[in-house]
């Protein structure tokens, strides 16, 4: 009883101290890093879901042909879309960060060909 309630006290403890900690604040670069680590993310599940895919029209291929083997008849197979591959990833720069490195990378090469 007395662990119990220790348990709990120490829970809501730590869950009002956590509570109380402030949003972290991001600059831009933070937020496109963390917007690409998203977009990798989302990525990495439509791969998955390709992968899944792929393995249970596998699975399906090789519990009809084992059926058939054996002179056994199957049901009718459910209609399902195709599985799409996903490509790989590629995250599309930002044209604001684009812009400002090429403005000075001209203004460097004109007094390298004066000299």
């Amino acid at each position: 009883m007395k662990k119990t309630f220790l348990l709990m006290a120490l829970a809501a403890v730590s869950t009002a101290t956590l509570a109380k900690l402030p949003a972290p604040v991001l600059d831009d670069a933070a937020k496109a890093k963390a917007e690409e680590a998203k977009a990798k993310t989302a990525h990495t599940g439509k791969v998955d879901a390709y992968k899944l895919c792929l393995s249970m029209d596998k699975a399906a291929a090789n519990h009809q042909k084992t059926l058939a083997a054996a002179g056994k008849t199957a049901k009718p197979a459910t209609a399902t879309p195709p599985c799409a591959d996903p490509g790989p990833f590629v995250w599309p720069a930002p044209a604001s960060a684009a812009a400002p490195a090429a403005a000075p990378a001209p203004a460097a090469a004109a007094p390298a060909k004066k000299s």
